[in-house]
C-alpha cells in the first residue's frame, strides 16, 4: 500500500518500449534528432497553437527554467506560500532568476484567490526600493490537492496581466487536472492567460522527462542558452524525447492520469466512511489529506501502509488535528493497484 508519492512509481510499459526503441536507434546529438523535433510539434497539437517547448530532465528545472524568461532586476514572484519553488526546490528559483524573490501568499487548498492577488497588486511602492513583480506562478493541482478551474485561472491571470506579471503555471500533475476537470490544455493554459507551463511527465509514467512550454516564442529565445548553462542541455535529447511522444501519443499521459484520480476517488470514500479519520479537503485529482486518530495512523502503518505525515498549518484552526490525530498525504498514482486502495480501505472502515 505504497501511497507516499506518485513520485514512487515507476514507468510506463509503453515509454519503456520507445526508450528501448530509441537506445538502439540514436540520432543527431542535442535534439536536432528526428524525435526531439516530431515530440516538438505534437505539443503545438495537444495545444492547438505553435508552440515553443524546451525538453529537461526535471520539474524542478521546468520551473526554474520557466521563471527565468520573465526575471528582471530586483523582481518578485508571487506563489502560493507552500509552491514547490518556495519551499521544495532549495532557492532554485532565486539562483536562475538572478535574485528573484518569492513572495508567499496565502490560500485555501493552495488556490490563490483573486482578492489576495488584487491586495498584492494595490500595494504602494516605493521607487526602486520595492523591487518589481514580474511574475505570478499557480500550481496546477495545487500542493493541497486542489485544482483551479479554467474561469479561476482566467480571473487570476487577467489581474496579473493588469499588473505587468506573467502567468507561470506548475503543471507537475497537469495531467491529473485535465483529467479531473475534463477541458482541453489549450483551455487550461494560454486560453485562460497563461504564458509558460511546466508541462510534467515524470510523476505519471515517465522515468525522468518535464517539458517547459511557452505559448509565445518570442518569450523563449533565451530558454536554450539558460538550459544550456544549466546543464541540462542533454547531447542524446532522444532519450526525453522518446519519453514525452510516447506519453503523449494517443492521450497516453490522460488515460494514466485517469487511472491515478480514480484510484484516489476510491480512497476518499473510504475515508468518508471511516469514524476514525475525515478528509482534510475534497480531492480534486490524485492527491489527499485526511485526518486519522493515532491508533489507526499506527495501525495502518504497521499493516504495511506507507504515507508522510503532514503539518496541517494550511488548515483553519478549528479544522486542525485535535489531541491524539496526525494529519497524512496519501498520494494515488497511474501504478496504484485496486487491491491496494482495497486493503487501506478496510483497515479504515
Amino acid at each position: 500500500m505504497i501511497f507516499a508519492s506518485d513520485n514512487w512509481s515507476g514507468a510506463s510499459a509503453r515509454i519503456i518500449t520507445a526508450l528501448a526503441e530509441a537506445a538502439h536507434k540514436g540520432g543527431a546529438a542535442y535534439g536536432d534528432d528526428h524525435l526531439t523535433k516530431a515530440v516538438e510539434a505534437r505539443f503545438s497539437e495537444v495545444f492547438e497553437r505553435d508552440v515553443a517547448v524546451f525538453l529537461v530532465a526535471t520539474g524542478t528545472f521546468a520551473n526554474l527554467l520557466s521563471l527565468s524568461a520573465y526575471a528582471r532586476p530586483g523582481g518578485i514572484i508571487l506563489a502560493h506560500r507552500e509552491s514547490h519553488i518556495n519551499v521544495d526546490e532549495a532557492g532554485g528559483a532565486e539562483f536562475v532568476t538572478g535574485g528573484s524573490k518569492i513572495q508567499p501568499l496565502e490560500a485555501e487548498q493552495g488556490k490563490i484567490a483573486p482578492e489576495a492577488l488584487a491586495a498584492v497588486l494595490s500595494r504602494p511602492v516605493h521607487g526602486f526600493h520595492s523591487g518589481q513583480l514580474t511574475a505570478l506562478s499557480l500550481t496546477q493541482l495545487t500542493e493541497l490537492g486542489g485544482a483551479y478551474t479554467v474561469d479561476e485561472v482566467a480571473a487570476l491571470a487577467k489581474l496579473a496581466k493588469g499588473g505587468r506579471l506573467a502567468v507561470h503555471m506548475d503543471g507537475s500533475r497537469f495531467a491529473n487536472a485535465v483529467a479531473a476537470l475534463k477541458v482541453s490544455p489549450a483551455e487550461m493554459t494560454w486560453k485562460a492567460g497563461v504564458d509558460v507551463l511546466s508541462f510534467g511527465g515524470t510523476k505519471n509514467g515517465c522515468i525522468a522527462a518535464e517539458a517547459v512550454v511557452f505559448f509565445d516564442k518570442a518569450q523563449a529565445r533565451d530558454a536554450g542558452f539558460v538550459r544550456q548553462r544549466a546543464g541540462q542541455g542533454f547531447s542524446k535529447n532522444w532519450f526525453l524525447a522518446a519519453q514525452m511522444l510516447a506519453y503523449l501519443e494517443k492521450d497516453h499521459w490522460l488515460e494514466l492520469a485517469r487511472h491515478a484520480n480514480s484510484m484516489a476517488a476510491h480512497l476518499a470514500k473510504a475515508l468518508r466512511g471511516s469514524r476514525r479519520a475525515r478528509l482534510a479537503f475534497e480531492p480534486a485529482g490524485n492527491e489527499l489529506f485526511a485526518i486519522v486518530e493515532n491508533g489507526l495512523d499506527e495501525k495502518l502503518r504497521a499493516a504495511g501502509a506507507v504515507y508522510y505525515p503532514w503539518v496541517a498549518d494550511s488548515l483553519p484552526v478549528a479544522e486542525r488535528p485535535g489531541p491524539g490525530e496526525t494529519m497524512i498525504r496519501l498520494l494515488t498514482s497511474w501504478q496504484t493497484k485496486a487491491e491496494e486502495v482495497e486493503r487501506f480501505a478496510a483497515l479504515v472502515a
